[in-house]
């Protein structure tokens, strides 16, 4: 419970609140008008007069009459987790596509709780009363909010085609995507695998929301496409999951998931279990996954040796990091390099050089490492995937692994 307090004094700080008080209490069964029982309401509504708050944050979702019924008996406006989550996140957007996701979310989020927010926004016609999009003079009218919704979805499809238009150009590229719970130093791992200092870094939450894309150079003359995407977190609204599809499709694409886990931090299980949960939520499950336990600088040595004996008696594939000191991310190059080379393994590939539909196939869909002629017949060395070495032998083109090992 104190960490889950935490965790919201945290959100409302990064929304611009000052906190001012708490109020917790025990429930069996929440009520189903107030959600708090009446004496509990009675006893925020002295702290709020008490304190002068200006604003109440519950730490879970509010049904729209709950809220109202809230906002009637303590006289000051109530928002619950999930507006604080969606408010963050306006103010993060920068890209026009985040923007519209975050819109779309906010409007979701909002139509069901027009009713009781009708008799003082009539009257105005519009102002949602959210930051961001809400700011624009959207029109209260359900029919209006409707089609901006319809409208909004089909924009986020017109992005989603240009993006994939973009992967297939990357197809022969490996790619992973980082993963997590927000703050865990996604950013801060990108920026140190590809030596970029321009990638922001803060110790926000949600200091990351639109998805950023580096080289990274493995060694050995290998490299890899590696994304860093938007955290997760407790309770994430369903809204914003859903609006996210699209951006989390680079995800989606990737070779492999790069689960970034805060070694330092007290509740990693409960965070290392709330990502898997989304992940499994949005169908990305069964992608394969690295799990990669970051600042490992802010533990002492007993407890990172602890945390490595614990990830190996339990066979779980785990790398452990430090974004903040030289060379602590080459353990992760060195992962990366494996998971690359085991997913797309070498291949000496034969077809005839009148095929060039093939040659096309597989320089689009592979990494074509050297290629030469003999008579009619070309002859490549290229890293494949399974399914593409399947396409080729198929359409008769010989695919010999072992040769290609040797050579």
């Amino acid at each position: 419970m104190r960490e889950h307090l935490e965790e919201l004094e945290r959100l409302a700080d990064t929304a611009g609140a000052v906190i001012v008080g708490e109020l917790t209490q025990q429930l069996d069964r929440r009520n189903s008008a107030t959600y708090l029982g009446a004496g509990k309401i009675e006893e925020l509504r002295r702290k709020v007069l008490d304190t002068q708050a200006t604003l109440v944050i519950f730490d879970d979702e509010l049904s729209p009459s709950q809220s109202k019924n809230i906002e009637d008996a303590i006289g000051q406006r109530v928002v619950d987790r999930a507006e604080l989550i969606l408010d963050i996140f306006a103010t993060r957007a920068r890209t026009a596509e985040a923007k519209m996701q975050v819109e779309l979310a906010q409007l979701e989020y909002m139509l069901p709780r027009l009713t009781r927010m009708w008799t003082h926004l009539e009257k105005f016609r519009g102002g949602i009363g959210v930051r961001g999009p809400g700011e624009t003079q959207l029109e209260t009218d359900r029919r209006l909010i409707n089609q901006r919704i319809k409208i909004l979805r089909e924009k986020l499809r017109e992005f989603q085609k240009g993006r994939a238009v973009q992967r297939s150009a990357r197809r022969s590229e490996f790619r992973a995507s980082l993963v997590g719970y927000t703050n865990a130093g996604k950013s801060s791992i990108l920026r140190a695998l590809a030596n970029a200092q321009e990638i922001f870094v803060e110790d926000r939450l949600f200091a990351t929301l639109d998805p950023l894309t580096r080289e990274v150079q493995l060694g050995e003359n290998t490299k890899a496409l590696v994304t860093d995407t938007v955290g997760f977190i407790r309770k994430l609204p369903h809204h914003l999951v859903a609006s996210f599809r699209a951006t989390l499709e680079e995800t989606r694409e990737a070779d492999v998931l790069l689960h970034v886990v805060d070694a330092s931090h007290d509740s990693w299980e409960e965070q290392l279990a709330v990502v898997e949960q989304v992940l499994e939520d949005l169908e990305l499950h069964e992608k394969p996954v690295l799990l990669v336990f970051n600042k490992i600088d802010l533990l002492d040595e007993p407890t990172l040796l602890a945390l490595q004996e614990r990830m190996a008696s339990e066979g779980r594939e785990a790398i452990f990091v430090s974004a903040v000191h030289e060379n602590g991310t080459d353990p992760l190059k060195r992962a990366l390099q494996g998971s690359m080379r085991a997913r797309r393994p070498l291949a000496e590939i034969h077809l005839s050089t009148s095929d060039g539909k093939l040659l096309a196939e597989i320089h689009e869909y592979g990494e074509v490492l050297d290629q030469r002629t003999i008579g009619e017949e070309l002859v490549l060395r290229a890293r494949v995937g399974e399914k593409l070495a399947g396409r080729l032998r198929r359409a008769g083109a010989i695919v010999d692994r072992e040769n290609a090992t040797r050579s």
